[in-house]
């Protein structure tokens, strides 16, 4: 099982000068780390708007960044937004295929479609359609990022005329291709289409078991046809992530900026109304989180007894994470920046854990993904059969486009010609 690193790029209010830029900072160190230390991925995510939440707007800038402090972790959009309204997909296929190559072929390709409202109106993209605008995006990115040329494309939501999209990525046809799940519907989508499954909802190992089962039978099944040039059958989850030699240390640490991670995430996608600018989420947080203190002193006990999963001791972690190897989850990947949690407890934590907890894990990986990959090739082999690519038009038919300059020059030289009689001379 594998292990990565999860920015939403938080910041509870108030916010003070300097606030986004230490921000920023840290989370590139943290990477730097978690790079030295093994750690196999860190993902970033695309929000637009999301105040507090998520300052996480272009993570092509952050990741590239990551790019040029690191070596080997792999750099995960996770996700980038790839509707049309958000990104047009030409540009969307030129970031992967740069970032690609800047960090020498260790590009994850997360595709979502989002579910707030603050990104979807901003943006202008309707509620009803964004799904089957997904789709259409995600399958030409990838025709995009795979053909040489690009033939072009006329359809429902976006259209483009025949064009070599450059620069290619180093891993061919194109990076891994994932898409963000948060309902258990969305993880068939997936294994329908062939694509990894970023889990952001957080299920206990049970749960993952019955999560995993149905999307590796849907992989092997006639259902999956890939919507990308190449299948990645994998499923990452969700975890929360502080550990500490001390249990109760380890709580103190990373609870609370858990639990308000989980508010947000439930006030703006769910139960929240929001006014851009004067939103204070971090306040109306800490007054819930007061009260239920309050009225049940007990929980705080049950977060002691190692009852949230990755907040905890070691052992604590080995435990929680063991269930979900068990349950055939690819990776977990931590929610270690949120809320207020410390730079400095993170880099802690992620010490640790690779110290005390990872080593294991590492041991069976190798084995585990030979498994796998040699259990699953006739399946994907079946998979790719079943896709239908986009024609290419032969060389000569292919469109020609005379230059801007030529274009003018001919209309001048036949608005000229109108004016000439024949037989006469100008002059």
């Amino acid at each position: 099982m594998k292990f990565g690193i999860f920015y939403e790029h938080q910041l509870p209010k108030p916010w003070h000068d300097g606030d986004e830029r230490r921000l920023f900072q840290e989370a590139l160190e943290q990477v730097e780390v978690a790079d030295r230390l093994g750690i196999d991925y860190a993902w970033e995510v695309e929000h637009h708007f999301l105040e507090e939440y998520s300052h996480s707007s272009a993570p092509e800038v952050f990741l590239a960044a990551c790019s040029q402090r690191t070596r080997n972790i792999r750099l995960g959009h996770g996700i980038r937004q790839v509707i049309p309204g958000y990104n047009h997909p030409a540009r969307t296929a030129e970031v992967i295929a740069t970032l690609d190559l800047v960090s020498d072929g260790r590009v994850d390709f997360g595709t979502g479609e989002s579910s707030a409202i603050l990104e979807l109106g901003g943006f202008g993209i309707p509620v009803a359609e964004k799904r089957a605008m997904y789709l259409e995006a995600t399958e030409q990115i990838c025709n995009m990022l795979a053909m040489d040329p690009y033939p072009g494309f006329e359809g429902r939501y976006f259209s483009m005329p025949c064009r070599n999209i450059v620069p290619k990525p180093v891993q061919k046809p194109h990076p891994p291709l994932w898409v963000a799940c948060s309902q258990r519907e969305t993880i068939r989508m997936a294994a329908r289409l062939g694509i990894g499954a970023l889990t952001f909802a957080f299920v206990d190992p049970l749960e993952a078991k019955e999560w995993v089962d149905e999307y590796y039978a849907i992989i092997r099944s006639d259902a999956c046809v890939p919507i990308g040039w190449t299948v990645n059958p994998n499923i990452c989850m969700v975890s929360s992530f502080s550990c500490h030699e001390d249990r109760e240390e380890a709580v103190r640490r990373g609870l609370k900026g858990f639990e308000f991670f989980g508010y947000a995430l439930g006030s703006l996608y769910g139960f929240g109304a929001h006014r851009p600018g004067r939103m204070n989420l971090w306040s109306e947080f800490e007054k819930v989180y007061a009260a239920r203190q309050a009225e049940n002193p007990l929980e705080l006990q049950g977060a002691l007894g190692g009852g949230r999963g990755g907040i905890g001791t070691p052992d604590d972690l080995r435990a929680h994470l063991r269930k979900f190897e068990e349950a055939g989850v690819d990776q977990v990947t931590f929610i270690q920046q949120a809320g207020n949690n410390r730079h400095d407890h993170i880099c802690e934590s992620l010490e640790l854990f690779a110290a005390r907890v990872m080593p294991e894990f590492k041991a069976r990986a190798a084995e585990r993904e030979a498994r796998k990959t040699a259990e699953l090739a006739p399946y994907i082999e079946a998979a790719l059969a079943r896709k239908r690519h986009m024609p290419m038009p032969a060389d000569d038919e292919l469109p020609v486009f005379e230059a801007l300059g030529r274009r003018i020059s001919e209309e001048s030289r036949k608005s000229e010609s109108i004016y000439e009689k024949p037989g006469t001379a100008r002059g």
